[in-house]
């Protein structure tokens, strides 16, 4: 059985680093996405600190971008610099809620809430958060995942 040659580093060309926008970043995602095999999870892009792995990316970039883009493992939505303690804190309650739906067959959210708010209460309650997040996250209708943004 033959395996297949890894490129070593001398044979990688160095990317260039560039001034790149959220907007470019998601649409490289977006073309990796589509081009990707089937049983590949769009998770082999998150690295362990929620960077992208740009190597991954680059035939669709041609660059790495100068400021760092970070990425949620459960919910894929791209964060700039300025928000990476809402990339890990959504990671969490996504993980929380997960946990809870799976022990209770029951969504973890406010009562008669109109925007599915969630109720850290009840995530508490089964030791399933250690501390309240400082913001609001609202369950949305595809697939049990979590959101910041406030629905309208």
């Amino acid at each position: 059985m033959w395996k297949r040659k890894k490129k070593s580093s001398e044979d990688r060309t160095p990317l260039e680093t560039r001034d790149l926008s959220i907007d470019e970043i998601r649409k490289a995602i977006h073309a990796y996405s589509d081009q990707k095999p089937s049983h590949v999870p769009l998770s082999v892009l998150i690295q362990d600190d929620l960077t992208l792995d740009y190597e991954l990316l680059s035939p669709f970039l041609h660059a790495k971008p100068s400021k760092p883009f970070y990425m949620s493992r459960e919910t894929y939505e791209l964060f700039e610099e300025e928000d990476y303690d809402l990339a890990k804190e959504i990671d969490h309650v996504q993980q929380a809620v997960d946990a809870y739906m799976k022990q209770t067959q029951e969504t973890p959210v406010i009562e008669s809430d109109p925007y599915k708010r969630i109720n850290y209460y009840k995530l508490r309650r089964l030791g399933l958060l250690q501390e309240k997040p400082e913001r609001e996250y609202y369950l949305t209708n595809e697939e049990f995942m979590i959101t910041h943004k406030k629905p309208k």
